[in-house]
């Protein structure tokens, strides 16, 4: 594993599994769909919110809602609604509850048009990381066309600011600073 010595000027660098997320995690493509699945549900609870705040909820969000198999979630009906909205580990907002259940749903039908969900993200590039500095960007032309495509297909809370993030988030983009060892 390579020593990370400086890393992007935004990290919290007080926060453990914040500063483990940016040097493990984030910008480093992923192919699995559960992965892709994990990511994709979190970002739609973090809309409005900080990564951080999503992040720091992450186990109580994996226990609440059946370690992010999209095929249990999407066949959560009113009584797991509730039993989420009395759980004070995760963000209860109906909504995005909501939204996560039907995500889930087109998910799997993303993944069953495609053959997988990986075939279906990483094809907006031609399978190639698309490299960008770290700036105060929060949407592209990438994030615009994936996220016009996956509200088209009915998806919520995925504008294109939450697709950007998702985006980074999944190693398609990789925007490290120009400060931090893992930019490339």
């Amino acid at each position: 594993m390579k020593v990370i010595h400086n890393r992007c000027a935004y990290l919290n660098l007080k926060n453990p599994a914040y500063v483990a997320y940016h040097d493990e995690e984030w910008g480093v493509p992923v192919h699995s769909d559960r992965k892709l699945f994990e990511y994709l549900f979190l970002e739609c609870f973090q809309a409005g919110l900080s990564w951080e705040c999503i992040l720091n909820k992450r186990e109580a969000f994996r226990a609440a809602f059946d370690g992010f198999d999209a095929g249990r979630i999407s066949m959560y009906g009113e009584g797991k609604i509730q039993e989420l909205l009395s759980n004070p580990g995760i963000i209860r907002n109906k909504q995005k509850i909501k939204a996560a259940i039907e995500n889930a749903r087109i998910f799997l039908e993303i993944q069953k048009e495609y053959g997988s969900f990986d075939a279906y993200i990483w094809h907006f590039t031609d399978w190639k990381v698309v490299i960008e500095d770290y700036t105060v960007r929060t949407v592209s032309p990438l994030s615009d066309m994936v996220s016009d495509d996956l509200k088209k297909r009915g998806m919520k809370f995925m504008g294109s600011t939450t697709v950007y993030a998702y985006l980074q988030a999944i190693g398609v983009i990789n925007a490290h600073g120009k400060e931090c060892d893992l930019h490339v």
